[in-house]
């Protein structure tokens, strides 16, 4: 396969921190608000240590990482130290291009980015985003996990679908495409909300990939729309806690959730904060150090 290459204009820098496992997903939030990619890299196998990086463009969105960091040392009581280094725009997109070779998740899927010039598998269902922007590109394990599990609760065809906090819309368009089914997106993020449109139009699924901006289940468009009987929700482990018992009402009797964002030390917390609203847990996948659960809302 064959690397188009490109261009950008502005200089970039990669900031990163490093903090135990606990501290990962507030620093990986704090620097999502600022960062087009985020990585996170384990330090040593005893998992004490973990990396958190993004690269941005120098100068821009300082208050809003400032206040960012400030908050997430708040809610994860670890008070880390921001590294900067220069990184060189043109490298770096060939770093990117170059460590985003075609990803095949599950039996069914293939994440490829703009850059590839070979033909894609007829036999898989493709999804195309552009590697520059590609957050939720589906290397991580939480997406792929997500991917497994949709294959895996496809058969009951449900036709309600919501994919509550999008990134840049892989779970939607890929729920959307294998189900031939509307599917309602929303995110917090307005940068989210853009790239998802982008990503869904690029893919010739805009007519199925509905995407709002909002705040988890107030958002007016969710709340128009719910009950749903599938739900994704690939965010945060301490943000899925606190929106159980929302999930729970939302959710349509024999419906599915199929929760990600959350390392397998995580999984006990969260499944228990659903168990306390009534829903089950069907299977646990993992990938790696990432978990996916997927629940089922009992009928009666």
């Amino acid at each position: 396969m064959s690397l188009s290459p490109r261009r950008h204009a502005t200089e970039l820098e990669t900031i990163s921190v490093t903090v135990p496992p606990d501290a990962v997903e507030a620093y990986e939030s704090a620097l999502a608000t600022v960062c087009a990619t985020i990585g996170i890299f384990e330090l040593d196998d005893s998992q004490t240590l973990w990396r958190v990086e993004g690269v941005k463009d120098t100068g821009c969105g300082e208050d809003e990482l400032r206040a960012a960091l400030i908050l997430a040392a708040l809610t994860s009581g670890v008070d880390a130290e921001l590294e900067r280094s220069h990184t060189e725009a043109e490298g770096w997109l060939a770093r990117t291009y170059e460590s985003f070779p075609e990803q095949l998740a599950g039996r069914r899927f293939a994440i490829r980015g703009t850059h590839l010039e070979d033909a894609p598998n007829p036999q898989r269902i493709t999804i195309t985003l552009d590697a520059g922007v590609a957050f939720g590109s589906g290397e991580h394990g939480s997406t792929r996990g997500c991917l497994r599990a949709l294959e895996m609760v496809a058969y009951r065809k449900p036709r309600r679908i919501l994919d509550l906090g999008c990134g840049s819309g892989i779970l939607a368009m890929a729920a959307a495409a294998l189900l031939h089914r509307p599917v309602l997106a929303t995110d917090i993020d307005p940068w989210s909300v853009r790239v998802t449109k982008r990503n869904a139009a690029m893919n010739g699924l805009a007519n199925l990939v509905d995407c709002h901006l909002g705040n988890g289940w107030a958002t007016p468009a969710i709340r128009r729309h719910a009950p749903y009987d599938l739900v994704f929700a690939n965010i945060l482990a301490r943000p899925l806690c606190s929106m159980a018992a929302d999930l729970a009402l939302n959710l349509l009797p024999g419906g599915t959730a199929i929760l990600a964002g959350l390392l397998n030390t995580q999984v006990c917390m969260v499944l228990a904060a659903h168990r306390r609203h009534g829903l089950v847990l069907e299977r646990h996948l993992r990938e790696g150090d990432w978990g996916t659960l997927i629940l089922r809302k009992p009928h009666g």
